[in-house]
């Protein structure tokens, strides 16, 4: 594609025009200019949109697709329009497919089949085979075949010796462990948050006690085996002091937190709507701010959509027999926007490509386009009418949002949302 980007605001604190207006040009899909003004060429595509801003390509890191074998729920094909759409131009896709993405096959799979589109699929395979949680998976095999980290997705591992081994075995091809943190013995049939909501509602809860006992001792299990660590999906004000306290010990560990528990918090249970049925479950008001505060200081990496398609027939049930989970990636950028600066919120949204492909995400001349098109203002509320993804579960209908993604710019295409 030739196109050039009209005065749109840089956002890219990597950039030397961090902040102002400028023009890019790409040629055949390559950025080959940026400055504050450049002259038009002919037989380039004019992109000139309201208070429009450039980043670099989001990543989000926990998406999950369906197929292969829940292609009800979604499709690759589909859900990487959703993603595009949704500004993403990279998307790390969770090994929950029947079968369980486990081996070099089920990897090969999935980057045959996402080839050829604007956004990039990187599988994360399972850590242990069918991800039972007993025996390692084949992880080097699948790192050769495209995997970019190995994890279990909601399942926590409970041997400690098992995670210990994988953190050693994978230093050898630089390999990136996801631990989900949730001690599940504190958990038996845990439905919400534990707490005055539950209470109220007379829903079997989940301490935030069951997250904080697994990620210290997965952080113990770092510091004495080394490796790399990555946990996903953090939700109270006490994880984000363990990580804290952690990096500054000097530990290779990153963490992310799901954009639902970001937003929202148990009060939005009283009504019994399963689509606020997430997991790990929404807490309280004091751990939400502290969510957006560890966000903002750095120690928080990434926020992910934690994107989860399910069938209605999964979802639609009393609370207590409803799967966990929701769609949320349409809804990601302005729910973000709602609660920090679109230079929090590009950070938030980019970081999380380094730690898991090792590229790192900047704007830079001479390389392919990877870009996110966006702008911050406006607010709408969300409906259904935004919904792309084929599942409907999600947990931002009715929420007020801000912003709004025009597409993105990758792989030499130009998919408008």
């Amino acid at each position: 594609m030739n196109a050039r980007i009209v005065q749109a605001k840089l956002i890219d604190d990597n950039h030397s025009l961090n902040g102002k207006l400028v023009d890019l040009r790409i040629e055949n899909g390559v950025l080959t200019e940026i400055a504050e003004s450049l002259s038009a060429k002919n037989d380039e595509e004019i992109i000139e949109l309201k208070d429009l801003h450039v980043s670099a390509g989001w990543f989000d890191s926990s998406v999950s697709m369906g197929e292969p074998g829940y292609e009800e729920r979604e499709t690759l094909k589909n859900g990487l329009q959703v993603a595009a759409k949704s500004g993403f131009t990279g998307i790390a896709v969770n090994p929950n497919t029947k079968p369980v993405a486990d081996d070099s096959a089920v990897i090969n799979f999935l980057k045959t089949k996402s080839s050829g589109h604007a956004v990039d699929l990187y599988p994360i395979g399972a850590l242990t085979q069918n991800g039972a949680g007993i025996d390692l998976a084949e992880l080097y095999d699948m790192q050769q075949a495209g995997a970019v980290a190995f994890g279990d997705y909601q399942h926590a591992i409970k041997n400690p010796n098992l995670l210990k081994l994988a953190l050693q075995y994978t230093q050898g091809f630089d390999g990136l462990v996801l631990s989900f943190p949730q001690e599940n013995d504190l958990v038996i049939n845990g439905m919400a948050n534990e707490g005055e909501t539950a209470i109220q509602l007379g829903l079997k809860g989940i301490p935030a006690l069951a997250e904080h006992l697994q990620i210290a001792r997965d952080l113990y299990l770092l510091e004495y085996a080394g490796g790399k660590l990555h946990i996903p999906t953090i939700s109270t004000a006490q994880s984000v002091a363990l990580v804290k306290a952690a990096k500054e010990k000097g530990l290779d560990v990153t963490c992310s937190v799901g954009i639902t528990n970001l937003f929202y918090t148990d009060a939005a249970l009283h009504d019994f709507d399963t689509r606020y049925k997430v997991l790990p479950p929404l807490r309280t008001e004091e751990d939400r701010k502290a969510l957006v505060a560890g966000l903002e200081d750095g120690t928080i990496d990434m926020v992910t959509s934690d994107h989860n398609p399910l069938d209605i027939e999964l979802k639609k049930l009393e609370f207590d027999h409803a799967k966990f989970g929701t769609i949320a990636q349409e809804a990601t950028l302005g729910a973000l926007l709602q609660l920090v600066s679109a230079e929090v919120a590009v950070k938030a949204l980019t970081k999380g490509r380094e730690r898991f492909t090792g590229v790192r995400t900047q704007i830079r001349t001479g390389e392919t386009a990877n870009l996110t098109l966006f702008t911050t203002e406006g607010t709408n509320t969300f409906t259904k009418e935004q919904i792309r993804s084929k599942s409907k579960n999600a947990a931002f209908l009715g929420a007020e949002l801000r912003g709004s993604v025009y597409g993105i710019i990758a792989n030499n295409q130009f998919i408008a949302s």
